[in-house]
């Protein structure tokens, strides 16, 4: 059967779901295909963090730097749930760059985004500050502001708006080919179980991340821009110390490595950047950079991390645009389009991070504005996503209201659940908590996951829409597999079948 509509978007990361959104919120008919899950690569494989990129002033991005922290503040009140302040500390040390000049970063830092609701930086003498306890040799510093964010559940949660304004997200769901015709293109569809389905789109939107050369080939069309593939690595170890704080540790090679507090118990430890090739779903971590992680943090902290201290680890592929930089840390992280406007539209995007997602899905649009003339004006910059309705005292109060409503849920769970669903948790527990899986994770959560946020599959829930992969037992894992395999047995999307109402979501 073939359906139109205005836009098919191709790739389920953050980029492809805040266009979705965007689109649908002005009034358009949307489709989004993702051939894996949402948030199955790059937009679930970052530092977990929103912010301006400091180290990008070091290459001249002025622009991506004032974009990054302008859209910072508008994440914070679009998802204060899951975009949450946090402080950065900056050790200084024999081989860091000079005081001056770090200095200078940061006064620009705190002045290129315009208004803004976060501390300014401070000076530190770390050797009298508590901050100082995990360095081996404290001395001078510096603290700054920026967030932290769950990067998957940012990408389902704004998916999940975009399927409540009228789009269609279609998960385990691949573009096969796409044809142009006079004023349309044909496109191939195929779901997990093989059955193929036909729609037509009046623009075809590539949001592919690594993949957007291989949707252009689908497409039948030669890419017009270059994409440098550089994978980062994380690891999680034990928590290295106490307190909220991270910290922006410079290394020896000129790179800066993260240590970042992480679900509580443990904490986040990255990035690497290394040249790519070949198919971005094999990229892993190797051992190399795990004793490069391991020493970074060993050059400054007391009590580094040892290979045995990993708990977890992941990688994942950036697509940056290609601008000839001499090295992975130099080439921009700012995004690029590029619109094939020979027939139908195809807009292709290159680069781009997480913390702009929202301004680029705006920019997007902006420039198939032409081919749109009906389309409704932006309107997500007052927005705010699923759950962003928080009680007064925030995520602490919600947390504590959610506590209250029944002893079957303990208080790191209800921390955990107003940190993930916001005001949403309430309609979680609208319904008896039912069989437990594990630490804090019950059936009622399992079927939200199921019915609202697309999972599917075990690591869908324990390690992209929660991170209890790292608390959970194998044989609890194996339960939330049996248990997920019975209520998602393949089927024909609902949007598919004869007479199926437009814009439904995809999950039933």
């Amino acid at each position: 059967m073939s359906e139109g509509y205005d836009l098919l978007v191709v790739g389920g990361g953050i980029n492809g779901v805040a266009i979705a959104r965007d689109a649908a919120g002005r009034g358009l008919r949307v489709l989004l295909c993702e051939k894996g899950d949402l948030a199955g690569a790059t937009s679930s494989a970052s530092s977990k963090l929103v912010h301006g990129g400091l180290r990008y002033l070091e290459h001249g991005d002025f622009r991506l730097v004032r974009e990054s922290l302008a859209e910072r503040e508008v994440l914070l009140r679009m998802a204060p749930h899951l975009v949450r302040p946090m402080s950065f500390v900056l050790p200084q040390g024999p081989g860091s760059r000079p005081r001056w000049l770090v200095r200078a970063g940061l006064f620009l830092y705190d002045r290129l985004g315009g208004a803004r609701s976060l501390p300014g930086t401070r000076a530190l003498d770390l050797s009298r500050s508590v901050l100082g306890a995990p360095l081996r040799e404290p001395g001078a510093g510096f603290i700054y502001a920026d967030c932290r964010v769950d990067d998957a559940r940012l990408t389902v949660t704004t998916a999940r708006d975009a399927a409540e304004r009228g789009a269609i997200i279609l998960t385990r769901m691949a573009l096969v080919s796409a044809q142009r015709a006079p004023d349309l293109w044909n496109a191939i569809l195929q779901s997990a179980n093989g059955v193929a389905h036909e729609i037509t789109a009046r623009i075809l939107v590539n949001a592919a991340g690594p993949w957007v050369i291989d949707v252009l080939h689908r497409a039948g069309l030669a890419a017009q821009r270059a994409l440098r593939l550089v994978k980062g690595s994380h690891i999680v170890v034990s928590r290295l110390y106490e307190g909220e704080q991270a910290y922006l540790l410079q290394n020896d090679d000129g790179r800066i490595v993260f240590v970042i507090p992480f679900e509580r118990d443990f904490s986040l430890i990255g990035t690497t950047e290394l040249p790519f090739e070949g198919d971005p779903a094999t990229a892993a971590i190797t051992e190399e950079e795990i004793a490069y992680l391991c020493r970074a943090v060993g050059r400054w902290f007391a009590n580094p991390p040892r290979r045995e201290d990993v708990v977890w680890h992941y990688a994942g592929v950036r697509p940056l645009y290609e601008d000839r930089a001499r090295s992975a840390s130099a080439v921009t992280r700012d995004y690029v389009f590029n619109l094939d406007a020979a027939g139908p539209p195809l807009l292709s995007i290159y680069g781009g991070k997480l913390t702009t997602h929202r301004r680029l899905a705006e920019h997007a649009l902006e420039r198939l504005q032409f081919y749109l003339p009906k389309m409704a004006a932006a309107w997500t910059a007052q927005s705010l996503l699923p759950g962003a309705d928080l009680p007064a005292g925030g995520v602490d109060a919600l947390t504590a209201e959610l506590a209250r409503s029944g002893p079957e849920l303990d208080a790191l769970s209800a921390q955990r659940w107003a940190q993930s669903y916001g005001s949403e948790a309430r309609q979680i527990l609208r319904e008896p908590l039912g069989q437990a899986f594990g630490p804090g994770l019950y059936e009622a959560e399992l079927r939200w996951l199921i019915e609202k946020e697309w999972a599917r599959t075990a690591d869908d829930v324990l390690w992209r829409r929660t991170k209890l992969g790292l608390l959970i037992t194998h044989d609890e894992a194996e339960q939330v597999a049996s248990f997920l395999a019975r209520l998602t047995a393949p089927a024909v999307p609902r949007e598919f079948a004869a007479g199926a109402p437009a814009g439904q979501t995809a999950y039933r």
